[in-house]
């Protein structure tokens, strides 16, 4: 090795440390993976966990006791998201049929005027219930396939339900549990380091459950006063899919959009689509740097690159952990550059000799 030249020397030092830290992320995910029936219930756990604090907070403040509290908080998430997933579910099946009416209807207006182009619209229209039919053949063929997931999934809700119970119930000890399996020198380093995600995750869910709501309700109202029908369905639907950055937002405008061309016809639909782009235009320029820059801060091209890595490793469960956990680590780099950075550069500079 001392034949090479000293930065070719750190290059390689570099590479290797990157090699090994690749390694061991990539193991980790294999792992999750592989369990990710016990895993994923854990992070869910810690997301609801990290929503519910305040609330769990506040009622403890309030004389409530923690187990009592706790167990309210989990009614109350259950309601509040059963009444969302019901709200939506039942404004989707009842606009279903008038959504492909009216693609069919708009298609073959732009037949009138594009002619080709506008008939394999109209072709594509026409098939639609066709290859739903077809896909719901191949869904039903696999039924069994489907039952075990639909039971792996309520049991892994269940759980992280319970989980996240018991660690609202017990979120005050969380602390000295994490320093009595510490070694007593690093205890302090870790429970910051711990601290720090956290509250970057609890920072991320405030925030957008908070433009969630705000985004919610403006589409909501935009939608009553245009008299399109499932108003309250399509909102819930908005504030449920701003859980996933940008690709949620995208979603669940289009789908407010398809409903309005159902039932309202084109022009009502291009008013939609108005209150959702000016929504969407509120949340990227006032929402987003006002409240989320009070919370936690990650650039767009990172949040991209996270739900399309979160995508390719569990899909739609993927993409909605991946933002939440690149927020978790980011506050860990934080947190280190601000303990390690601040005084290596501070004893670097010590060392220097002065120009006197």
């Amino acid at each position: 090795m001392e034949l090479l030249p000293g930065p070719v020397r750190r290059l390689g030092a570099w590479c290797a440390v990157a090699l090994l830290v690749i390694g061991v992320v990539y193991v980790g995910i294999r792992l999750c993976v592989e369990l990710r029936t016990a895993v994923t219930p854990v992070l869910l756990a810690l997301l609801g966990t990290a929503l519910l604090g305040p609330l769990h907070r506040r009622l403890v403040r309030a004389g409530v006791q923690r187990s009592l509290a706790a167990g309210l908080t989990c009614v109350a998430v259950v309601a509040v998201v059963g009444g969302a997933v019901y709200i939506v579910a039942a404004a989707l099946i009842e606009s279903g049929d008038q959504i492909v009416a009216s693609l069919k209807a708009a298609a073959k207006d732009i037949a009138d005027h594009f002619g080709a182009a506008g008939t394999s619209l109209d072709d594509l229209a026409s098939n639609a219930r066709e290859l739903l039919g077809k896909f719901g053949g191949t869904a039903a063929s696999g039924v069994i396939s489907g039952v075990s997931v639909v039971g792996e999934t309520i049991a892994m809700a269940v759980l992280a339900l319970l989980l996240v119970f018991f660690f609202l119930r017990d979120s005050d000890r969380a602390a000295a549990a994490l320093r009595g399996i510490t070694p007593h020198n690093s205890a302090d380093t870790v429970e910051a380091i711990a601290r720090r995600a956290y509250g970057a995750v609890e920072g991320f869910m405030r925030g957008t459950t908070l433009i969630a709501l705000i985004d919610a309700v403006c589409i909501t109202v935009g939608l009553l006063v245009l008299r399109v029908p499932g108003a309250v369905g399509l909102g819930a639907l908005v504030f449920v899919g701003a859980y996933i950055p940008y690709l949620g937002a995208f979603i669940s405008g289009a789908v407010a959009v398809l409903v309005a061309l159902a039932d309202r016809g084109f022009a009502i639909a291009l008013w939609a689509l108005g209150v959702v782009l000016a929504v969407q235009v509120l949340e990227g320029h006032v929402l987003q740097p006002m409240i989320q820059s009070r919370t936690v801060h990650m650039h767009p091209a990172a949040v991209l690159l996270a739900i399309t890595a979160g995508a390719s490793v569990a899909g739609i469960l993927g993409m909605l952990l991946a933002v939440p956990l690149t927020a978790a680590g980011f506050g860990v780099f934080h947190e280190l550059q601000a303990r390690y950075g601040t005084s290596e550069g501070a004893t670097g500079s010590a060392g220097e000799p002065s120009d006197s």
